[in-house]
């Protein structure tokens, strides 16, 4: 096992005027030639991606003709990139893309998850019911992984397979959009069961900044990523959830010219359209309070953000720490 980077502080948290609590991480803003145009710490060091990269792991589903096949709407595009809250926006159209593949709940491998939304978690406690597979919040991707699957002709139970075709179309994606050699990508598993990869946070940038400015790319995958982008920007909520999600505000405040995505373990990519750019962060600790904090300050800092909606993502930043009383106790600090 290679030991973990010595990375530096990112974010520290104050009480009164004394640091209690502090965030090491990494991160680096990458054009779509994967140059290095600033960052911090270990950004060429390995990280699992986690769920970050769901939309190169769904661009095999439609360069393949699988999403044409199955009749995916852009509702079910956007639902393949997310790792969402199973509200019933969310469950109803998984369970509809599933019953036009013939197939049930039953055939997704990602494990049953509460909700993450309240009232979908109350519902269910209401119903007597327990959550199943579409509740996870990847329940859309395995659908698209399936869909993907049966029109390759590997059986069901296998989508899952990092060897089957299906997988392996993922991995060439994978290494074509992020640069990183074949030797540098590795696999685990997953929470939801599914290959998760580990790259550099140069590559996760690079990949992102391709799927943001897809100009560059040959047609076939020029038009993945542009129907990937319309998707997003058309169904916000869709991606993540309607209460405190960032990545359904970034979308929504940026009317879609930010591609954002988070990962387990505070990890986040996040390409600029028209900008030829991406920021790829990682905090150590997995701790997503200083990961949203960093991220909105790397927006302002580097101009990837307007005054307006910096504005409206001020409630990530967190700067003013009160406590439960409402009481200012001490401040959010990000160190740039």
């Amino acid at each position: 096992m290679a030991g973990y980077p010595d990375n530096p502080v990112l974010v520290r948290l104050t009480r009164g005027p004394e640091v209690e609590s502090q965030h090491r991480g990494a991160w680096c803003l990458v054009d779509t030639h994967g140059n290095v145009v600033d960052g911090a710490g270990e950004w060429a060091a390995p990280v699992y991606a986690r769920s970050a990269v769901k939309s190169i792991q769904a661009l095999p589903l439609l360069e393949t003709g699988a999403a044409a096949k199955y009749g995916y709407g852009d509702d079910e595009v956007a639902l393949a990139l997310a790792s969402h809250d199973a509200e019933a926006q969310h469950t109803t159209r998984v369970a509809a893309l599933l019953a036009r593949m013939g197939l049930t709940a039953a055939d997704l491998q990602c494990g049953p998850q509460p909700p993450g939304d309240a009232d979908a978690r109350q519902a269910l406690k209401d119903a007597g019911a327990k959550p199943s597979g579409l509740h996870n919040n990847c329940s859309g991707k395995h659908a698209g992984f399936l869909a993907l699957a049966l029109h390759l002709g590997v059986p069901k139970e296998r989508y899952l397979d990092p060897h089957c075709e299906a997988q392996l179309l993922v991995r060439d994606a994978m290494l074509d959009m992020s640069g990183v050699e074949a030797e540098d990508l590795s696999v685990a598993v997953d929470g939801c069961s599914a290959p998760t990869f580990r790259l550099p946070l140069t590559g996760l940038a690079t990949a992102f900044a391709r799927v943001a400015n897809p100009a560059r790319l040959p047609a076939a995958r020029r038009a993945a990523c542009e129907r990937m982008l319309g998707a997003v920007a058309s169904h916000p909520e869709l991606i993540a959830g309607k209460r405190k999600r960032i990545c359904t505000d970034l979308v929504r405040v940026s009317n879609g010219r930010l591609f954002p995505k988070i990962g387990g373990e505070a990890v986040y990519g996040l390409g600029v359209r028209g900008k030829d750019l991406a920021l790829a962060l990682k905090i150590d600790d997995g701790n997503n309070r200083a990961l949203h904090a960093l991220l909105v300050a790397l927006l302002e800092r580097f101009e990837l953000a307007t005054p307006d909606e910096l504005a409206r993502l001020e409630p990530w930043r967190e700067q003013t720490l009160k406590n439960w009383a409402g009481l200012p106790i001490g401040h959010t600090e990000v160190v740039l």
